[in-house]
């Protein structure tokens, strides 16, 4: 094994850490994050543990399930722990057109829960659980005047995949902005924010000494292959740019390629040495 290789190897150890990290969904209560913007949502697979956020607007929302075999049905409600937010949510549960169950929101003892995935608070309010055979059903969401925040939880099973984390990464801010009225910067205070962050600094890590070591095992004796080609103002102004993607990234979308190349700008200014230079044969630094 060479030098270059065992320069590596530990690197793209920590990524894979730092994806199991970020994919791990054994932090309590995960559901997948749903943004919901229609009044009628079908749900494809009932048993898989879902959040659908929502604004009532002046009509109840209505989530339907058809199901040709038994499965076990959970509903559950939430709504954001946020100033001015009414606990008025009342949830009808409907099995071919007959009422199976009701959760009412304005005589039940709502109970504060905080969920670490996203790290947010939030009012949690009646459950429903139970065997349910073959059928359509049917879960209406209506408040006093059809104006509160929620979030429906349907099903129980725990189940995310690359894509569903993927997925997740995009939607929470999005729900910090829209649903809990926050800055999406807070969800760098969760595992799944600093996971991301981590995985993408690595990635970004891992690919520049890739390439670096490309150019100069190809281009050696060249300007191109060059260990160090950039200067102590162009290594601050990498910093610079890492800070400003940085923060671009975690007050607006969290984009994981703006965090790429944040990490990617801070590779360059430790190693003093600039991937664009490079594929120009350009330096700013003394010749060594």
């Amino acid at each position: 094994m060479s030098i270059k290789t065992r320069k590596i190897l530990p690197v793209i150890g920590l990524a894979l850490f730092a994806l199991v990290f970020l994919l791990r969904p054994g932090i309590a209560s995960a559901h997948q994050p749903r943004i919901v913007e229609d009044r009628l949502t079908v749900v494809t697979e009932p048993e898989i543990s879902k959040a659908y956020y929502a604004k009532l607007e002046g009509v109840p929302d209505i989530y339907t399930i058809s199901s040709s075999q038994d499965f076990d049905l959970y509903v559950g409600i939430l709504v954001p722990d946020i100033a001015g937010q009414k606990k008025d949510i009342t949830v009808i549960v409907l099995k071919d057109g007959n009422q199976i169950a009701v959760l009412d929101g304005i005589s039940f003892a709502w109970t504060q829960f905080y969920e670490p995935f996203g790290a947010d608070k939030y009012w949690k309010g009646g459950e429903y659980s139970a065997a349910a055979g073959p059928g359509k059903y049917e879960v209406r969401v209506s408040s006093t005047n059809n104006d509160s925040k929620y979030a429906l939880a349907i099903g129980e099973t725990e189940k995310f995949g690359l894509s569903d984390s993927l997925s997740t990464t995009t939607l929470i801010p999005q729900i910090k902005k829209d649903f809990f009225n926050k800055s999406p910067a807070g969800f760098v205070f969760s595992s799944l924010g600093l996971g991301l962050i981590a995985v993408m600094y690595i990635l970004a890590f891992i690919f520049g000494f890739a390439y670096h070591a490309l150019l100069k095992k190809f281009a050696k004796g060249t300007t191109r292959g060059a260990v160090r080609n950039i200067g102590t103002p162009d290594r601050l102004l990498r910093v610079a740019i890492g800070v400003g993607l940085l923060l671009w990234a975690i007050t607006t979308s969290w984009s994981p390629f703006l965090l790429f190349f944040s990490g990617f700008a801070f590779f360059e200014a430790i190693f003093s040495w600039c991937g664009f230079y490079a594929a120009l044969g350009k330096k700013t630094c003394p010749t060594q």
